[in-house]
């Protein structure tokens, strides 16, 4: 217990010693790392400065000599004189064979006279540079040296000036431009950058193109606008370097840096940064000074691979501690375990004999020939003999003799592979007293290292067995109990179908009947429709037999061709009623919705023209079909016109609106009035028979019903609600079938 609870402080330590070496060899690392680092760059910086000073000497001296040339100081003694070629040839020999370049001279109002670039384009002759302090500087007699953007070229390039005298009196300014590039070109360590900047900080020379022409820091408005108008740097903007921070480190400084080429202050989240170590040289006489930035990326991999390497070591150190430990604990542990495992065994021994002697199942062991080794109590109980009386028995004397052959044959064949391994039978007990009972054998084969040996469990299954029996016995009484539950279940089903045919033919009658009630309601209206045809065939008649009497042929043949006419008007009038009379066959067919709405209007057009009535349908309704039965969706379709039509009753307009709309594979046909509506209260009675909301002598309330299990025949649904505007809604849902064309473009 004290060991469990020392051990998480032991943990602690070792992490807690873990990360003092760990702190410990980082900052010993960094500041060794960094003070190589800053003494290789400080080596290098010294040797770019040297070499750029060299670069420099080389042409320092040049202006001073070229300043007491008598081609020269003639042309600026006599400026309009043909000198003037004569001294740009001499600049342009003298710039070739020095390797500047340009070379040219200007008189005291900066005017240049003549220069090495004279044949060029873009020569400097003619061109003022009094601007420049280079000419300020030797014009006011002393040396000049300026480091600019060719305000011609656009090239950088560094100047050397001096006054050109004659007898103590200034005559005029020579001046040589050197490029740099070279220089620059030469600084190509990957692991520094290289920065020469001006006296204001502007960097002019970088190893890194992306900063030239920027500043260290941000310049003050003032210097600014004396930078730019002195067209030093040409048109470039001159903004600083994206530095967040500087650390000073003896006689260098940390420079943290952004890469790229802006800052947003407002999101620093997530910009890549970069540390640099700077050290910075003043050229002499230059007048400017030289940077070198060192990467600190070799100091951070640096650093990593010694904290790596002393992890790597301590661990080392702490598993080996900890193997040691372990191993000695491990044989520590071997010996408590081998005490431990000896108790333990006979700990076990003695629980299991205690299992044998106290369980309810009767033990037996045997020998390899089948002799009885020991009995548990239980057994003795069994079997009334006494456990050392019957050692050495066999066993085969405590079974029936119908069961010993199979005892034997599985004791007998322990050797065979194909053997099972244990034997379960139930068998018959034979007592001590030589009674029988009724018991479930269970024969398991013991190996040791010297023989096989067998386990015997024995239960008394006399109980079992009565159980059995008596449910055996209810079991035969069940299945007669169900034999004739099924004989009544048989004659009530035969009795149910029959009554299921009388409601199916009882339903056909008041469809039946609720289309002859429909024609009834229509017949003052059929017959007011052929009242007009026979009075016409009567007038015709009379007209051609008076015809045909004065001899005129051709009056009695145009009298003759319009009672055929309206004989076939008669009969359009007629035949859907016969058809609309008739008994349908119930199969549903793919029936075409025009085909429908003609059926109905043929029926009912006789009361919409007497009611003034307007029924609005849908467009390309050829296009639109359904499954059902073509004679009872029609019914259904007249029913419900005839219920708005009554609805609309007393109304000064009649109109009736029907519309479809798709839901997957169903067809949704609506049917609307613009009457009062029904009571939302009574909406879930409208579908019940006998229910009527209609005058004495108009129906008897079985319309909607009849219509709702007609539209439930025919797989689909028919509801009812009040439209959000007025008035009742009915609308029918079918199945759909595919056809040539969809419902894109119906309105």
């Amino acid at each position: 217990m004290i060991k469990t609870r020392l051990r998480p402080l032991l943990v602690l330590l070792l992490l807690a010693l873990f990360a003092l070496v760990i702190y410990q060899t980082v900052s010993m690392s960094r500041t060794r790392a960094i003070g190589d680092l800053q003494q290789s760059a400080s080596a290098d910086l010294n040797r770019y400065v040297l070499s750029l000073q060299q670069e420099l000497d080389r042409y320092k001296d040049l202006p001073k000599l070229l300043s007491s040339h008598s081609e020269l100081v003639n042309l600026l003694l006599l400026p309009e004189s043909d000198g003037i070629f004569r001294a740009n040839l001499y600049l342009e020999k003298v710039n070739k064979t020095i390797g500047a370049s340009d070379s040219y001279l200007m008189d005291t109002e900066g005017n240049t006279l003549a220069a090495s670039n004279w044949s060029q384009e873009g020569t400097f002759v003619g061109r003022n540079f009094s601007f420049r302090p280079y000419f300020k500087d030797a014009l006011g007699g002393g040396e000049g040296r300026y480091f600019a953007l060719g305000s011609t070229s656009k090239k950088r390039g560094y100047f050397f000036s001096y006054p050109v005298e004659y007898r103590g009196n200034i005559l005029g300014v020579i001046v040589v431009k050197i490029d740099l590039n070279d220089i620059e070109t030469d600084w190509n360590d990957p692991q520094t950058d290289i920065l020469v900047t001006d006296e204001d900080g502007v960097i002019f020379i970088s190893t890194r193109s992306e900063w030239k022409f920027r500043t260290l820091e941000p310049l003050p408005q003032s210097d600014l606008k004396r930078i730019i108008s002195s067209l030093r740097y040409g048109d470039h903007e001159l903004t600083s370097l994206p530095i967040l921070e500087r650390k000073r480190l003896l006689d260098s400084e940390v420079v943290t840096l952004i890469e790229g080429d802006r800052i947003d202050n407002q999101a620093l989240d997530g910009v890549e940064t970069r540390k640099y170590l700077q050290q910075i040289r003043m050229v002499p006489d230059a007048g400017f000074n030289v940077s070198i930035l060192a990467d600190l990326k070799s100091v951070d991999r640096r650093v990593i691979n010694n904290a790596l390497l002393a992890g790597f070591i301590y661990s080392a150190l702490v598993f080996l501690v900890l193997f040691l430990m372990a191993r000695r604990r491990i044989s520590h542990e071997r010996a408590r375990f081998k005490r431990q495992q000896t108790l333990s065994l006979e700990r076990s021994e003695a629980r299991v004999r205690a299992i044998i002697d106290n369980t309810h199942a009767g033990l037996i062991t045997l020998d390899a020939h089948g002799l009885i080794e020991s009995f548990n109590p239980t057994a003795e109980k069994l079997f009334g003999y006494n456990a050392d009386l019957i050692a050495g028995e066999y066993f085969s004397k405590l079974i029936g003799q119908e069961d010993r052959a199979v005892c034997w044959q599985h004791i007998s064949h322990q050797d065979e592979v194909s053997q099972p391994a244990e034997l379960m039978i139930e068998a018959s007990g034979v007592r001590a007293n030589g009674s029988m009972f009724p018991i479930e054998l269970i024969i398991g084969r013991m190996s040791d290292s010297n023989a096989s040996r067998f386990v015997v469990t024995i239960h008394d299954v006399t109980e079992r067995k009565e159980n059995e029996e008596q449910l055996r016995e209810a079991r035969d009484q069940l299945e007669y109990r169900v034999s004739e539950r099924t004989q009544d279940l048989t004659r009530a089903n035969a009795r149910l179908l029959q009554e299921v045919e009388e409601h199916k033919h009882t339903q056909n009658e008041l469809i039946q009947t609720a289309k002859l009630a429909v024609i009834g309601q229509m017949s003052a209206g059929i017959n007011h429709e052929l009242n007009q045809p026979l009075t016409a065939i009567r007038s015709y008649t009379d007209n051609a037999l008076s015809f045909l009497k004065m001899g005129k042929t051709e009056p009695v043949n145009s009298n003759l061709r319009e009672i055929s006419g309206l004989t076939q008007r008669m009969a359009k009038i007629i035949a859907p009623l016969k058809e609309f009379s008739r008994k349908t066959t119930g199969q549903s067919t793919l029936v075409s919705l025009k085909a429908v709405r003609d059926g109905a209007m043929s029926i009912m057009y006789g009361r919409l023209d007497k009611a003034n009535a307007k029924i609005e349908w849908p467009n390309k309704l050829d296009q639109v079909f359904v499954l059902g039965d073509m004679l009872r969706l029609e019914q259904v379709v007249v029913n419900l016109i005839s219920n708005a039509l009554q609805a609309m009753e007393g109304q000064p307009e009649k109109w009736i609106e029907i519309a479809i709309a798709r839901e997957e594979s169903r067809l949704l046909i609506s049917f609307r009035d613009h009457g009062p509506g029904i009571p939302v209260s009574e909406l879930g009675k409208v579908f019940e028979p006998f229910y009527t909301t209609k005058k004495a002598g108009q129906g008897l309330g079985l319309g909607l019903s009849i219509s709702h299990r007609i539209i439930e025949s025919m797989d689909g649904q028919l509801s009812v609600g009040n439209h959000p505007l007025g008035g009742a809604m009915f609308t029918i849902n079918l199945p759909t079938a595919d056809a040539s064309a969809s419902l894109v473009g119906l309105e």
